[in-house]
């Protein structure tokens, strides 16, 4: 069996997929958790591939970039997709959301910043047209799904993703579950969560924002 160190901030982020695979296969790995702006952080980020985290040891062999490290894990463990037009769609769906990134991040430093209006300006202008255009995407996806899931008939690392980005957003207070456009999601969420695996490591994760 292969020794695997996930390293990352102490966070979810961008990692917290990842960990959810592990549990779902059943495979141990080392968490590795960093705390952000520490000595610790300024020692490894020189010896990371990219000098950014998070990056995926496989007995040594590293691999940076979450949507690396998810697709290395889930054709590994089975949550790729059943066929290779399954596993096209997985990556098509991550590939949108990556896309839907970047006004999550302005979002996410503009209240940092604390400048209500800079909040309230990059939420309207930035923010809200990119989230309302991915949320219509995956609910276009999800009418068509048989099984609930994103793809196929089973759940797969873009299950994990999509759900945990809902869960970002809502802590965010730029997510409202009591909206109907949000429904879909909001069941998508319940479902994959429910899942054992899932639902006990979420039990016992650290609360974080983001």
């Amino acid at each position: 069996m292969p020794q695997y160190k996930l390293y990352y901030f102490n966070l979810r982020g961008w990692a917290e997929p990842a960990r959810q695979l592990f549990k779902l296969a059943h495979v141990e790995f080392e968490d590795v958790r960093i705390e952000n702006g520490t000595p610790e952080w300024e020692d490894l980020k020189p010896k990371t591939p990219f000098g950014q985290l998070p990056f995926l040891s496989v007995d040594g062999f590293e691999i940076p970039q979450s949507a690396a490290i998810l697709r290395y894990l889930g054709k590994k463990f089975g949550f790729a997709g059943k066929t290779p037009e399954e596993e096209a769609w997985v990556d098509a769906i991550v590939d949108q959301f990556k896309d839907f990134v970047s006004p999550l991040r302005q979002i996410i430093m503009a209240q940092r910043g604390g400048n209500s209006d800079e909040i309230q300006r990059v939420q309207k202008e930035v923010f809200e047209p990119a989230r309302d255009g991915f949320i219509k995407i995956l609910n276009g996806i999800l009418e068509k799904s048989k099984s609930g899931f994103l793809v196929g008939d089973g759940v797969t690392w873009a299950d994990l993703v999509i759900a945990d980005i809902v869960t970002t957003m809502e802590k965010l207070s730029v997510f409202d579950v009591e909206l109907g456009e949000n429904q879909k999601l909001i069941a998508h969420r319940e479902k994959v969560n429910s899942i054992p695996e899932i639902k006990e490591h979420n039990e016992k994760r650290p609360d974080a924002v983001v």
